[in-house]
């Protein structure tokens, strides 16, 4: 347990792990071993910066995943070279677009090199940990597509975000409106509303609860 009492990003992760291999093994295949040592020393030289724990934790589990999928709610997540590589990517394009400052009509900036992107959605927006310093320094948010960065549907950390995901596969119930579901292949989808009835033209079932 956290000291907030939530569960560690790693048991989260088991709870995730054990149900996917049971009702979508496709989805579990997909997701990659543990990061070696070499691999988070690579990311952390290319940030500049030590990676907050709770995302050290989650790459020790999975180093992200092979390929892009949909086993948390509308994104994917990285691996250790994967987030190097787009945090570099996003912090030279804010750099070269003025996007680092924050307009007088914006919140927040298009980008801040204290922003990690740990996941991303299928049209590029990265889900980001905020390392600025504060009493929200942990939280999560979205950024590095259209607009500013958005942290209105935040989650105060990484724990926070995987203890529910892994309360909705094992219990029900959604997770900010998303709701899980099986494809014809047995890979999760999530998708608005809890009656979803196909994707693409092929038939979604709604995701069993516990491992049954």
């Amino acid at each position: 347990m956290n000291v907030d009492g939530l569960p560690s990003v790693s048991v989260s992760w088991r709870r995730i792990d054990a149900w996917l291999a049971v009702h979508a093994p496709a989805s579990l295949a997909l997701l990659n071993p543990p990061v070696d040592p070499d691999g988070l020393e690579s990311v952390e030289r290319v940030l500049g910066i030590p990676l907050p724990t709770e995302l050290g934790e989650s790459l020790r589990c999975h180093d992200g995943a092979s390929d892009w999928t949909s086993l948390l709610p509308e994104q994917s997540p990285l691996g250790a070279a994967g987030i190097a590589e787009r945090w570099q990517m996003l912090t030279e394009i804010a750099t070269e677009n003025d996007g680092l400052a924050t307009r007088p009509w914006d919140d927040e900036p298009w980008w801040h090199p204290l922003w990690i992107p740990w996941a991303e959605s299928a049209d590029g927006n990265a889900h980001v940990l905020d390392l600025r310093p504060g009493s929200e320094s942990g939280r999560l948010g979205w950024a590095g597509h259209g607009g500013c960065g958005d942290f209105s549907d935040e989650w105060q950390g990484l724990a926070e975000y995987l203890h529910e995901v892994s309360q909705a596969l094992s219990r029900g119930g959604g997770v900010r409106g998303m709701y899980p579901y099986l494809t014809s292949n047995r890979q999760v989808w999530w998708d608005l509303g809890p009656d979803c009835l196909s994707l693409d033209g092929e038939p979604l079932t709604a995701a069993p609860t516990g491992l049954g």
